[in-house]
């Protein structure tokens, strides 16, 4: 076999095998991990609140939309907010850095006054 032979065959060899049980690599079921910092996030606190807050923000995203732009966007974007502020607080209470802590605080601030002037909206425009 000359050498030029045998480079194309080195060059190719990945390419085939990689077409050849690439298309299984679907049927694999996906490797599961779990690590020492997963177990601990899961015994944290803060895990099961920010769980709870995304499960929240989820739940209350899930209103149907009515065409109105406006009011879509109103609606949408106010379990966002309250779920930053709930985010926020869940740091404010559990977390270490006092820089992040305070941080927090401020973009609970700034996003809860959103969260009102979102639903004095709603209100002057009849909407529950």
């Amino acid at each position: 076999m000359s050498p030029r032979t045998r480079r194309h065959i080195a060059l190719l060899s990945p390419l085939a095998f990689a077409l050849a049980f690439g298309a299984y690599a679907d049927d694999l079921p996906a490797p599961v991990m779990r690590s020492a910092a997963t177990a601990t996030a899961d015994a944290a606190p803060s895990t099961a609140a920010f769980e709870a807050a995304k499960a929240r923000m989820a739940t209350d995203m899930a209103a149907p939309y009515t065409g109105n732009a406006d009011l879509d966007f109103v609606r949408s974007l106010l379990p966002q907010k309250q779920a930053a502020v709930d985010m926020a607080q869940i740091v404010v209470e559990n977390g270490a850095d006092p820089d992040l802590r305070h941080r927090a605080e401020a973009m609970a601030a700034q996003d809860q006054a959103e969260i009102e002037w979102l639903m004095g909206w709603l209100e002057k425009h009849g909407q529950p």
